[in-house]
């Protein structure tokens, strides 16, 4: 895993594997945004399996898919996840490029 520290509140990685949530619940993440769409590479797990086993550990999770520049309606996601969901949280996607911008997007309005 390659977990990237924005700041306090935010870190990101490249596709989390559903054997991480394990240790992200170690490193005391308390969240996770996912900005992938399902299906966008054959084999990465889907939300809804990254949810299964993240509330085993406790970890709350938000499915914000992102194709290309992220949405106006993505960006205000982002923002009510930030605003709702305990920290720390993860974002996640492919390289973790979409959950940067995406954060970065969210300085703004909030």
């Amino acid at each position: 895993m390659d977990v990237r520290q924005i700041n306090d509140e935010y870190s990101v990685s490249p596709q989390i594997a559903i054997e991480d949530l394990e240790q992200l619940q170690a490193l005391g993440f308390k969240s996770i945004a996912c900005h992938r769409p399902d299906n966008e590479d054959p084999g990465q797990p889907s939300f809804a399996e990254i949810t299964a086993r993240a509330k085993a550990f406790g970890i709350e999770t938000v499915h914000i898919p992102i194709s290309g520049p992220p949405t106006a309606d993505a960006v205000r996601a982002m923002v009510d996840a930030l605003d709702e969901l305990p920290k720390p949280m993860l974002g996640y996607c492919r390289s973790g490029n979409r959950s940067t911008i995406i954060y970065q997007q969210t300085m703004h309005l909030r």
